[in-house]
C-alpha cells in the first residue's frame, strides 16, 4: 500500500465515494489516514460532507475553510502541504473533476514525485457523458495529467447507474475497463460494486462500496 492515494477522474465518476470508502478500509487496517478534499470547483458533492463519518472511523479531514458553503473560492489551506511532509500518515487525496480540478494538486506535485510513494487512480463511469468508451476516457485521463504533472498509475472501474445498477452493467463495465487498460498500459485496481450487488457478479478484484446519502461527485 502506498502513502499517498490519489483518486482523480471526469465530473460524476464517484471518485469522492470511493475515496471515503477507500479511506474507511485503510483506518480498519489499522493505518493513520487522512483524507484531503482537493476539490476546489465546488461540486454537488465532496468529502466534506461525510465528515461526521470519516471522524467516527478515526479519519481525520483536511478541507477548505469554504468547503460545503456558498462562498466559491479556489482557496487550501496550508496544512496540506502535510501530503509530502507527514510520512508517518497515509493520505486520500480526493481531487476535483477532470483537468481544472487537476490543477489543485499541482502544487504538491513536486514532493510527491520525489517521495515516490504514491497511486494515483483514474476513476471511470463509463456511463457518463464524457467516458462513454475507453477511447474518450483515454482523452480525460491525457487532461488530467498534464493538469497535475502526476501520471496515472491504476484504474478505478466504477461504472454504474446509482440505484438502477444490474449485474450485466457492471460486467460491461469491466469489459471497457479492460480495453482502457490495454490502450493505456494500466492495471484494473479494483472495480467498485455498491454492497447489494458485490456478490452477485463475476468479475475479479471487487471493492464494496456503501453509497452516501447525498448525490457523489
Amino acid at each position: 500500500m502506498k502513502r499517498v492515494n490519489i483518486f482523480a477522474g471526469h465530473y460524476g465518476s464517484g471518485k469522492t465515494n470511493i475515496a471515503v470508502s477507500f479511506a474507511k478500509k485503510l483506518a480498519q487496517e489499522g493505518k493513520k489516514v487522512v483524507v484531503c478534499d482537493l476539490d476546489i470547483v465546488n461540486p454537488y458533492y465532496r468529502t466534506k460532507d461525510s465528515e461526521d463519518d470519516l471522524n467516527a472511523h478515526g479519519i481525520e479531514l483536511l478541507s477548505s475553510p469554504f468547503a460545503s458553503s456558498n462562498v466559491d473560492l479556489p482557496a487550501l489551506p496550508s496544512a496540506f502541504y502535510r501530503i509530502v511532509e507527514e510520512k508517518s500518515s497515509y493520505f486520500i487525496l480526493d481531487v476535483g473533476g477532470d483537468d481544472r480540478g487537476a490543477l489543485a494538486l499541482g502544487r504538491y506535485t513536486p514532493g510527491i514525485l520525489e517521495e515516490n510513494n504514491y497511486e494515483n487512480y483514474f476513476v471511470v463511469n463509463f456511463l457518463r457523458p464524457l467516458s462513454r468508451d475507453a477511447k474518450t476516457a483515454t482523452e480525460v485521463m491525457a487532461e488530467i495529467v498534464q493538469a497535475s504533472g502526476i501520471p496515472f498509475t491504476a484504474i478505478a472501474n466504477n461504472t454504474n447507474l446509482g440505484a438502477e445498477t444490474t449485474p450485466e452493467i457492471i460486467k460491461n463495465g469491466y469489459e471497457e475497463a479492460k480495453i482502457l487498460s490495454s490502450l493505456c498500459g494500466l492495471p484494473i485496481a479494483f472495480n467498485s460494486v455498491e454492497k447489494s450487488l458485490a456478490d452477485k457478479v463475476e468479475i475479479p478484484d471487487v471493492l464494496p462500496l456503501t453509497l452516501q446519502k447525498r448525490p457523489i461527485d
